[in-house]
């Protein structure tokens, strides 16, 4: 086929045992390209049915890709790399969505949008059409969730129904394979900078008269799980910053003095916990940085100002010098604390101030040794991998 004969619209259907929808997702389709100007074609990706599915769609003349691979994310790819359109709209073929109304979604995309997502509170939804649990919990939590980290203009993450420019999704290079992928679809047209829409769309009830493939909880997770894997500042930099601020600070006042609250007295065994915290929190903002340079070197994430700004101060000399003199810090205050408890005679240590002492060596000591080995790790990662043998 070539460019000219290429259709302007690929209606695109992921498929799984779907015979008792299928057909009515197909025709309503056909109606709909029937009544435009432009050329379109009706592709259906069928993820390995066993009821038919295959058959009824090729009878009906729309053009069947077979995706071995199971998961809804497996088949999305394998069809929009099969669709010849300019355009794609995906919906599923369970009869949910009314593929007679897609003028929303071509016109916003003729507007220069690319990535045009339905909204189905906007647009209603029909009794028993979503689960209560779905609908006022785990759907607007989620998306309010993908706003507040991606900043995403879209008010309903999880529409299946959605419109989108083929080639500028291709360049997101999505990969999951599961229930994640619509999400990935709209976080990382987000991240790239993408125009993006939302137009009312109308839900029904399934057709297919069984269970739908979602699994709430399971499902949920995976959502939250993909979300912290995309957005390592909330998963490590912020509550690692905050840890370490407010356990750090405690400790410098816990190793200078006591602090008492009326009866109440903290002193080298609250310095325990809060050196313990003051570590977790370095080494939170550690992970940040190691899982940052990861996502960019895998084409998950963009670099962005808070990377921009802090990773510099990993740099292999800068944390090998504050590493070796934290770690000598630590080292002449345990012999400090050492010589002491041979004044003792090596008997019990019962002073506060010789156990704040120690806590204050170990804590620098580890710190040093945390920084030392992070920046080697972090100079590996930054070695080109493009290299010619």
């Amino acid at each position: 086929m070539t460019q000219a004969d290429a259709p302007y619209l690929t209606i695109l259907m992921p498929c799984l045992n779907e015979a008792r929808t299928l057909e009515t997702c197909v025709r309503k389709a056909q109606a709909f390209l029937a009544e435009q100007t432009y050329s379109g074609e009706i592709v259906v990706a069928d993820n390995g049915s066993t009821d038919g599915s295959r058959d009824i769609a090729a009878s009906l003349g729309a053009r069947v890709v077979a995706v071995p691979a199971r998961g809804y994310g497996n088949a999305l790819q394998a069809g929009i790399d099969a669709a010849r359109g300019e355009l794609v709209i995906m919906g599923d073929s369970d009869d949910s969505y009314d593929f007679r109304r897609l003028d929303g979604f071509v016109a916003r995309l003729a507007d220069g949008f690319d990535l045009v997502v339905g909204n189905r509170f906007r647009g209603g939804i029909a009794k028993g059409a979503m689960p209560p649990l779905h609908r006022y919990v785990g759907n607007p939590l989620l998306t309010l969730l993908g706003r507040t980290i991606f900043n995403a203009p879209i008010y309903d993450f999880y529409c299946g129904l959605r419109g989108f420019r083929r080639d500028a999704i291709r360049r997101l290079k999505l990969n999951s394979a599961g229930m994640e992928f619509a999400l990935e679809m709209v976080v990382k047209a987000t991240l790239h900078g993408l125009r993006i829409a939302e137009v009312p769309t109308t839900l029904s009830p399934d057709g297919r008269g069984r269970p739908p493939h979602l699994r709430s909880w399971r499902d949920g997770w995976r959502s939250l799980r993909f979300y912290l894997l995309l957005s390592p500042r909330w998963l490590f930099l912020y509550p690692g910053l905050a840890m370490f601020t407010a356990a750090g600070l405690l400790s410098l006042v816990l190793i200078a003095t006591d602090i008492r609250v009326g009866a109440v007295v903290f002193s080298f065994h609250t310095l325990i916990l809060s050196a313990t915290m003051t570590l977790i929190g370095v080494q939170s903002v550690v992970f940040w940085v190691l899982s940052h340079s990861v996502a960019l070197q895998k084409g998950l994430l963009l670099p962005d100002a808070a990377f921009r700004a802090i990773r510099p101060l990993f740099s292999l000399e800068r944390c090998l010098a504050v590493g070796v003199a934290l770690v000598a810090v630590g080292f002449a205050a345990a012999l400090y604390a050492l010589f002491h408890w041979s004044r003792r005679s090596f008997g019990p240590l019962a002073t506060p101030e010789i156990v704040k002492t120690i806590c204050a060596a170990s804590l620098a000591v580890a710190l040093g040794f945390e920084l030392i080995f992070s920046s080697f790790f972090i100079y590996l990662l930054d070695q080109p991998n493009d290299r010619a043998p």
